[in-house]
């Protein structure tokens, strides 16, 4: 993958309630949701190896459209992000990210049901590769990316946030079903 540089890497701090993470947006759109509670660094490592050379500029104005959708969405006003997202990974990776933007709120998938989505079957543990190099979390939703069995799996936040995130969407749809132990039988 070749990194692109775009000259500014805006960041800001997001608080709501209990949730605190790094965000970051270029002038094409957001490019980083990071994991909560983590420090800075999270970013900056990110950062330096995936757009080196940009300048990263604290702006918590440039980025308070996207703060705002998110308080939106941890407070159930808001299922799918409208912001402009700016991609940056293989061809491979960003149809997977794309893909897990298909997955509606309040749902979940499996790997298999991303892998036939994208129209490569036998690639499941290249599917499971890119969804954890995902950038943007919540954003590009990878939490809503189960197990062909039902079960939780790896999450870059963190098991306890993928649990939050699905628990949220779950509390916020209209029949409350519960997604977590949403068996797939497609495949």
């Amino acid at each position: 993958m070749v990194p692109k540089k775009s000259s500014s890497l805006y960041w800001s701090l997001f608080y709501y309630e209990n949730w605190k993470m790094y965000i970051a947006a270029t002038h094409n759109g957001i490019c980083f949701v990071g994991s909560q509670n983590q420090p800075f660094e999270e970013l900056g490592k990110w950062a330096n190896y995936y757009l080196p050379g940009n300048d990263l500029i604290r702006d918590d104005e440039k980025l308070q459209p996207f703060a705002d959708e998110l308080v939106l969405y941890f407070q159930g006003k808001l299922n799918r992000f409208t912001i402009p997202i700016f991609y940056h990974g293989t061809p491979f990776q960003e149809a997977v990210w794309k893909a897990l933007c298909d997955i509606p709120y309040g749902q979940t998938r499996s790997y298999s049901e991303i892998a036939q989505q994208i129209q490569k079957p036998t690639a499941v543990r290249a599917i499971g590769r890119a969804i954890g190099a995902n950038p943007i979390l919540i954003t590009v939703p990878c939490h809503r990316v189960i197990s062909k069995n039902g079960s939780l799996t790896g999450y870059r936040g963190g098991m306890e946030m993928k649990t939050r995130l699905l628990e949220l969407e779950r509390d916020f749809t209209n029949n409350g079903k519960d997604i977590l132990s949403d068996q797939h039988e497609h495949f």
